[in-house]
This record gives C-alpha cells, structure tokens and sequence, in this order.
C-alpha cells in the first residue's frame, strides 16, 4: 500500500469551514430575530468559501481540480456495480463528483437569492434595491422554502452517501478529509500542500473576500 497525499489541507479547511457555516445557516435562519444578523455574515462567509473554492479547483491539490472529477455515466455505474475493496478511488468517486457539483451550486443559489430578499419585517438582503420587487418576491420564496429544503435534503443525502460507503465499500471516506494521506494499492500523483501553495491559497481567500465585500459595496 501507498500512502498519499490527496486532499490538501486548504481543500480540508474549506470541506470543514463550508460545514460549519450551512450548519449556522440552518440554525440562524430557523431562530430568526437577532440571530439574522449572524445568518448575514455566514452567508457572507460561504459566498467567500464558494468563490474560493470555484478558482482552487483550477490551480488547487491535484485531487482537488475540476480536471479530475470523473463525471461521465459510466464512471458512476461501474462505481455502483463494483464490489467492496474491489477499487479505491484516489480522489472523488463518480458519486461524490456530481454531489459535490450538485452542492456548491444551489449553496451559490441560495447565497445568491439571499441577498435579494426581503422577509418584510426586519431584514433585507443588501443588494434587494438593486433588483425589481417581483425578482424580491421571487428570491424570498425560494430562499426561505424551495432553497433551504434543497440545501438540507443535500445534506442529508451526502451523510447517507458516507454512512454507505463505509458499510458498502468499507473504506471510510472521513479520515482522508481530516489528514489528508489515503493508502492506495497503486502509487498516484500526490496533492502538492507545501507551504508556498497553503500561502497562494490565503491569497486567493483574500481576493475572493475582496470580490465579496466588492459586491456588498454595490448596495452603497
């Protein structure tokens, strides 16, 4: 066996960041009132995360890269048709890819609806006087009912995805997203994580701050 390094540790910080943040989305949204607040800045910070992510799949880890997604039909019925411990996939498995996909764009979605909403009570999205009141109204539905539920099922779907391949394929997928290292039977190109790639992605997570609090700034 071969140990690995796939997942670099800013593709690590971003899976467990991007967690951490849903999942405050979740509850402030639910609780309402002061917590709106911290529902903003969270959704501040996941448009960050989201933008980051989007340009760290073209110059990030190996493993992390849009490039080695493996995202044609095929590649997911032979992953489905394959035996536990009959192959181990190095970075995403065919499943995990369209998952991931399926995720970070109706996260963008909800991110997006959200800054032009408007519950019309305490709290608006910054950009709401940018766009007309039929495309508030519309964003406003959808966030509070249609993109919160999509967000959540994802979710959940992806919890069950892991819970299944750790009891149908066996390899358990977590470990690897916390340290980074997978054992392969076969040597693969590693995830280059040294020091200069971690500071050019701080970099990029500066800029897509910037592209951010540019946006916000649209509002005036």
């Amino acid at each position: 066996m071969f140990t690995v390094r796939i997942w670099d540790l800013p593709t690590r910080l971003f899976h467990w960041a991007l967690a951490a943040c849903v999942i405050g989305l979740v509850i402030t949204g639910n609780v309402g009132g002061n917590a709106m607040v911290w529902h903003f800045r969270l959704g501040y910070a996941v448009l960050t995360l989201l933008l980051f992510r989007l340009a760290w799949g073209f110059v990030g880890g190996h493993w992390s890269r849009w490039a080695r997604l493996p995202l044609h039909p095929r590649h997911a019925l032979a992953y489905l048709q394959t035996r536990s411990a009959e192959r181990t996939e190095a970075g995403h498995n065919p499943l995990g890819s369209w998952s991931i996909l399926a995720m970070l764009f109706f996260l963008l979605f909800q991110v997006s609806t959200g800054l032009i909403s408007d519950d019309e009570i305490a709290n608006a999205g910054p950009l709401t006087a940018l766009v007309s009141g039929s495309w508030v109204t519309w964003a406003s539905a959808w966030h509070k009912n249609w993109g919160k539920l999509i967000i959540i099922l994802l979710v959940v779907l992806h919890l069950l995805a892991l819970l299944w391949h750790r009891f149908r394929k066996h390899p358990p997928l977590v470990p690897a997203m916390i340290h980074g290292d997978k054992s392969l039977p076969e040597p693969v190109p590693a995830s280059h994580d040294q020091l200069r790639h971690r500071l050019g992605a701080l970099l990029l997570l500066g800029l897509s701050a910037l592209a951010v609090y540019g946006l916000l700034s649209l509002a005036g």
